[in-house]
């Protein structure tokens, strides 16, 4: 069993997704995610937004992502560049607000457990990274989007054929991100033991400690799964099954600003008219020759 660091093998670049297949590589071993020019927005009005204000007079906006996932929201070791899905929404939302994304945009990487608090505390303006929109969360934030529609899905070694779908987790270790959807739903409909669920704050550890043996499979959004796989050694990791969730990713907002929630919400509403968030996916996600389509946002 090899035992060495996930980081290592991310070095490799924030390789694109994996297509339609379950367990192939990436339709172009050497395809990165590009970034996408973005426009900025000159003289922009938001009346009745206090985040809005806050980004305004501090002159930048602070984005919450994820910074270890290839393909959506990576941060390379090297340059300290972010690339991906994910953060080119965030740079065309950014942009649309009047911010340039060169210049004007402070990332800061959260675990899935903390977004909620976050957002709350004004820590962050928006978090965008693989943000499944709920109506727990709702609760104590709001949401624009969705962006795009994931499904849960489940990673294993490539060497073991015991795990086929969600129906054979039951006296498997299974491991997530601390306070992530698809770890509930193993937990709520008791796919396995509760002794038997592992979490971490990132979906790196849990594909670490999945390539030395200590858990059996690794579960969160196929996306995020197909990225990992992808910058693995060829087989060492498969994708299974057929997904078995709807996630609508959004983008998470300060609670009660319905202004701001409104504007992004028409952002991602001219992205698909105007053709911007089709660019998008093609220069990220798009590269792995999987196709999708920008869904319709609720307006709730």
């Amino acid at each position: 069993m090899r035992n060495r660091s996930l980081a290592a093998s991310l070095l490799v670049g924030a390789l694109a997704l994996t297509a339609c297949g379950r367990e192939g590589g990436p339709a172009d071993e050497n395809a990165e995610p590009d970034s996408v020019e973005q426009s900025v927005q000159a003289d922009v009005e938001l009346e009745g937004s206090p985040t809005f204000d806050r980004m305004t007079e501090r002159g930048n906006v602070i984005i919450g992502v994820k910074d270890d996932q290839p393909g959506l929201g990576y941060r390379d070791p090297t340059t300290d560049e972010y690339s991906g899905f994910d953060i080119e929404i965030a740079r065309l939302i950014a942009a649309q607000l009047g911010f340039d994304p060169a210049s004007d945009i402070e990332y800061k990487p959260i675990a899935s457990a903390a977004r909620e608090q976050e957002i709350a505390n004004g820590n962050i303006d928006y978090y965008v990274g693989t943000y499944t929109i709920n109506d727990g969360r709702k609760e104590q934030i709001d949401f624009a989007g969705p962006y795009y529609i994931a499904g849960q899905d489940l990673l294993v070694r490539g060497d073991d054929d015991s795990i086929n779908g969600p129906e054979d987790l039951e006296g498997k270790k299974v491991c997530s991100a601390q306070g992530s959807t698809p770890i509930q739903r193993v937990r709520e409909e008791g796919l396995t033991e509760e002794s038997n669920i592992v979490e971490f704050q990132g979906y790196s550890d849990c594909v670490t400690q999945l390539l030395q043996g200590s858990v059996d499979a690794v579960t969160t959004d196929d996306a995020i799964l197909l990225g990992y796989a992808s910058v693995e050694e060829e087989g060492s990791l498969r994708v299974v099954g057929e997904t078995f969730s709807d996630e609508p990713y959004g983008i998470g907002l300060p609670k009660g600003d319905d202004a701001l929630r409104e504007r992004v919400n028409d952002i991602l509403d001219e992205a698909r008219d105007n053709g911007g968030w089709q660019e998008i996916y093609d220069a990220t996600l798009g590269k792995s020759g999987n196709e999708a389509e920008q869904p319709e946002v609720d307006r709730y």
